[in-house]
């Protein structure tokens, strides 16, 4: 994830957006074609791959441990994404779907997770493959949504498991994502 990264006033700028912040002499990795809106923070030991979104005013802060996500996953607007010191790490696989208002604190989501508007995911949880936190859902400590199970309530528990065909719906979401963001990278400001 090589990234050519310019002086920005309060920060640094990314190539196509987005203030990116050192810490401690690290500064995040952000892949060439991904796209970081431009109120968005992205602080210390990140790293974003291809193709992947993060919007409007989310705060990424990698301080005291460190912040992994992959290919084609979007971060939505007003999310916080943060770490746990000495303990959990925050990895998020590839082509998720965070949704607006969320956060996601010190845990694990496995490719395809998706987290609905205003979730919360605690430290050390983990949203397996193609699992799913409803909207405004609290996933508490250490909890495991399985495989294309969806969890709901605070705390969340099991719902349901969602049919191949249910859950094909909500995998529409993360390659949408890629061609908006695209959009943005190309039309904003202009």
């Amino acid at each position: 994830m090589d990234e050519q990264i310019t002086d920005y006033p309060g920060g640094r700028l990314g190539p196509l957006g987005g203030p990116l912040y050192q810490l401690g002499g690290t500064t995040p990795k952000i892949a060439a074609d991904a796209w970081i809106a431009p109120t968005a923070a992205v602080i210390g030991d990140v790293e974003i791959g291809p193709q992947s979104s993060v919007w409007f005013h989310c705060v990424l802060r990698g301080d005291n441990n460190f912040i992994r996500i992959g290919a084609r996953t979007n971060i939505q607007d007003l999310t916080l994404v943060h770490i746990a010191t000495n303990s959990f790490p925050t990895i998020i696989g590839d082509d998720v779907t965070v949704g607006h208002s969320c956060i996601i604190h010190a845990c694990t989501l496995c490719d395809r997770a998706f987290v609905g508007m205003g979730g919360t995911v605690l430290d050390g949880a983990v949203i397996q493959e193609g699992g799913m936190l409803a909207a405004g859902a609290l996933l508490a400590p250490n909890k495991v949504i399985g495989r294309n199970e969806l969890w709901g309530g605070s705390p969340a528990k099991l719902w349901r498991v969602m049919s191949d065909e249910e859950r094909a719906r909500y995998d529409e979401i993360a390659p949408r994502y890629v061609g908006v963001a695209a959009r943005f990278r190309s039309e904003l400001g202009k």
